[in-house]
């Protein structure tokens, strides 16, 4: 299945859903037709019960740059993009699919914001992170509540109100981005790690994400009664019941 948007192509390959977004022109920034478009395609997704994996990634120099500062200068963003833009970031964070993305080149405000949205951020040696956000007077959408739970409250406080840029090295080492591909092989090695998720992504792993993301905001009591609702659906799934065939045929299991 290839479905083609405005400023962004999404692949449909079995289980896997690959999202290229495509203006790199401008870095892959985001304009408000561009946030339309993820919005839609986030709504798309979630409701493809086929999808397992979801992976991003931008065509050309950057993943993306996030706002377009041009249509921002211009006048031609205001507050129902803020409003959308974070409502389609939280479809990638809380969609019952793991997310993976490539971050190369620049990751800069949304860009890097989207990421945090994601599962899993892959990153190459070159690039470069930052929330300046504040340097047009402005608040970095929801990368205030995401971040820290990454890089620690000290360190988001330092990098988002002084709006500096982050290496690649320093953003692995400080946990912002999971793994860091070659920039010479980038995609085939991003591929390596898109099958690395394909093959863990049980019906059990979904649920897990999902606790990771909703149980930071939620006391003991309804963090345990949404781990035992979960557990008892994963033990009534086809994936526990392929997951216990394959233990005791000592294969890996095949996700239907």
């Amino acid at each position: 299945m290839r479905v083609e948007f405005e400023h962004a192509l999404v692949e449909r390959q079995g289980k896997l859903a690959r999202v290229t977004f495509r203006r790199p022109e401008r870095l892959n920034a985001f304009h408000y037709p561009a946030v339309r478009d993820l919005d839609a395609i986030g709504r798309m997704l979630m409701a493809d019960a086929e999808v397992r994996v979801v992976a991003l990634q931008g065509e050309g120099r950057a993943f993306s740059t996030g706002i377009d500062l041009k249509d921002l200068a211009d006048g031609h963003i205001d507050e129902r993009y803020f409003s959308l833009w974070d409502t389609a970031v939280r479809h990638f964070e809380v969609m019952d699919k793991l997310v993976i993305c490539l971050m190369h080149g620049f990751a800069v405000g949304g860009g890097l914001q989207l990421g945090l949205g994601c599962d899993i951020r892959i990153s190459t040696p070159t690039s470069k992170f930052s929330l300046p956000a504040v340097k047009e007077g402005l608040i970095p959408g929801l990368g205030t509540l995401r971040l820290a739970r990454y890089i620690g409250l000290g360190r988001a406080k330092s990098f988002t109100l002084w709006g500096d840029f982050m290496e690649a090295d320093e953003a692995l080492r400080i946990g912002l981005v999971d793994r860091l591909v070659s920039d010479a092989n980038m995609q085939a090695e991003f591929d390596q790690y898109v099958d690395k998720t394909l093959a863990v992504a049980s019906q059990g792993a979904r649920f897990t994400k999902q606790c990771l993301s909703l149980m930071p905001d939620m006391d003991w009591q309804e963090a345990f009664d949404l781990y035992m609702d979960l557990q008892r659906k994963g033990l009534a799934s086809d994936d526990f019941r392929e997951a216990m065939t394959a233990y005791k045929a000592n294969r890996p299991p095949q996700w239907n």
